[in-house]
């Protein structure tokens, strides 16, 4: 399994809307590597879910893992919340947007369809963590970041964080 490079802010690539994958695409042995590849990516970095999007593959799908054990590995493709209810603010990071945490209100519930691995129709009812997670990755395929619900302000300020953080490591 391959490590594949994450697209970090302000990487023009993440703002791209990803595309809807074909049924004959998620079965391809290609296809089914670059989830493995992902997965091995995200639990690598270390994260809780993983668009495809971040890995410039701009093709609507991610990968999930919210457990502690990290034994609980969730693929979406195609996904698409049907409904959503209530709220809650979570503190957010990114893996494109490393080292910055802020408070996001996202939907509480939330009923998401979409195929599962092997491209079978799925229906899931969640809320808490996994929900937050769903609707974050979600926004990756959408070309919208975290930092986006932030001010105009506080946007400004964590590209700079970002950009003195690459100095230091260059």
């Amino acid at each position: 399994m391959a490590i594949l490079p994450i697209l970090e802010f302000p990487d023009p690539r993440l703002r791209t809307k990803a595309a809807l994958l074909e049924p004959a695409e998620v079965t391809a042995p290609a296809f089914q590597e670059l989830i493995d590849n992902m997965f091995h990516t995200m639990y690598d970095a270390p994260g809780i879910g993983l668009a495809a999007s971040q890995v410039d593959v701009h093709k609507r799908f991610m990968v999930i893992d919210v457990s502690e054990e990290k034994d609980t590995p969730q693929v979406f493709i195609n996904p698409e919340i049907v409904a959503s209810e209530g709220g809650q603010v979570y503190q957010e990071g990114c893996l494109s947007v490393p080292g910055i945490f802020a408070d996001v209100t996202r939907a509480n519930d939330i009923t998401v369809r979409y195929l599962d691995r092997q491209g079978q129709p799925q229906e899931l009812t969640t809320d808490g963590v996994l929900a937050v997670c769903i609707q974050h990755e979600m926004d990756h395929l959408d070309g919208k970041l975290f930092i986006d619900y932030l001010s105009p302000l506080k946007r400004e300020m964590v590209r700079k964080k970002l950009a003195k953080q690459r100095k230091h490591v260059a």
